[in-house]
């Protein structure tokens, strides 16, 4: 007779395969290899809404109306001015420091003066939805004014006739851009917005279901997000191009790093079976604006990459490997990469939150141990 002690468990390494619980934010549907949000095509979203407009159907579950959007581009566009003791405070960080760094402190900051000790472990779903429309609003506010003081030049304060994306992009740069790069932005955000049970999400997910605090949960989903294995891969994407540098040079580069069994970021995905159904719209925002030289040979580079890539292990591009060349176009410089995702994922992030208060189970996994088996103290001696 086996004794339940003698059944070894299944280890599932990284979680892979495991369902983990339910949500109604996002599915990657396997049958047409498409992410749906509330049930509508990222890519149809893309061509048919702003970013505005997801990041209200990621929180409420419906496009809004027109009447709704109206308030709602009001609300957003009234908490995008940064406290000038944030400002301050971030200032004060070291410039060596990775900006996605300075976005983890400010939400921090803002867990710190925004709450209080007589304040309930889980607010009410209207007040974590205000929290989240004040965190989404005001980071690219941060998020500029770091970039800014990274080349010695003061913030830019908000400009409340313009959009979410154009107000965002004069911000960094002092110049109105042009409708293509908005478009082009405007694109990445919407596809990076939400992913499902990503390791960022369930992150954030996990510190919600100790009945923290959103901002502490979103703090957490920005550590995870820095991490080259999920965020940083687009900046890692740009370090390969940059090091390319010559198109007649991408193919040897590929070879030589599968050669060496060395990875190379920004292919493949856990999630879907015949590639990122994201890439086809974001490989044309950024072919768009490919139109310098310098954009016609990140384009070729991209080109010979994604070719080598396929012939060799047979493999497809993910969404971090358009964004990056797309964001050095714009004018981004490549650590400020994973800080743009951070402004896009908030809206993801804190849906998932507030779905996870409101049909909350602690998050408790088990794990088999493999360590020495328990044995009395001796004490070495000499």
């Amino acid at each position: 007779m086996v004794s339940e002690a003698d059944v070894k468990p299944e280890i599932r390494k990284g979680l892979i395969g495991v369902v983990a619980d339910v949500s109604a934010v996002s599915k990657v549907v396997q049958e047409t290899n498409t992410l749906t949000y509330r049930g509508y095509g990222a890519d149809d979203l893309v061509q048919n809404c702003s970013f505005e407009e997801v990041v209200f159907l990621l929180w409420h579950g419906e496009l809004p109306k027109p009447k709704e959007l109206e308030q709602f581009q009001l609300a957003e566009r009234a908490f995008r001015t940064v406290d000038p003791s944030l400002l301050q405070t971030i200032a004060k960080l070291p410039t060596k420091s990775h900006p996605m760094d300075v976005v983890r402190t400010a939400v921090s900051f803002f867990g710190a003066t925004n709450l209080s000790t007589n304040d309930p472990f889980v607010p009410s779903e209207h007040v974590n939805l205000a929290r989240a429309l004040q965190l989404f609003a005001v980071t690219p506010s941060l998020v500029a004014a770091d970039l800014r003081r990274r080349h010695g030049r003061l913030p830019l304060p908000p400009n409340p006739d313009l959009g979410y994306s154009e107000n965002f992009l004069w911000m960094c740069f002092g110049r109105k851009p042009s409708p293509e790069h908005v478009r082009a932005f405007e694109t990445t955000m919407i596809l990076y917005a939400e992913h499902s049970f990503n390791a960022s999400t369930f992150t954030a997910r996990v510190i919600a279901s100790t009945l923290s605090d959103i901002y502490s949960a979103i703090a957490g989903a920005i550590g995870a997000l820095k991490g080259p294995l999920h965020g940083g891969a687009n900046e890692a994407v740009m370090h390969h191009m940059n090091e390319i540098g010559d198109p007649a040079k991408a193919r040897d580069w590929v070879n030589a790093r599968f050669a060496n069994k060395e990875k190379i970021m920004g292919f493949g995905h856990r999630v879907y079976k015949d590639g990122d159904s994201r890439v086809p719209c974001a490989f044309a925002a950024f072919k768009a604006i490919a139109t310098s030289d310098e954009g016609k040979r990140y384009l070729a580079i991209y080109e010979e990459m994604e070719a080598a890539v396929a012939e060799s292990k047979g493999i497809k591009p993910n969404l971090d490997f358009p964004s990056g060349p797309l964001y050095a176009l714009l004018g981004f410089d490549v650590e400020f990469f994973t800080p743009l995702f951070v402004m896009s994922r908030i809206a993801g992030w804190t849906a998932h939150v507030i779905e996870q208060y409101a049909a909350n189970s602690l998050v408790r996994p088990l794990s088999s141990y493999t360590g020495v088996p328990q044995r009395p103290v001796v004490k070495p001696k000499d």
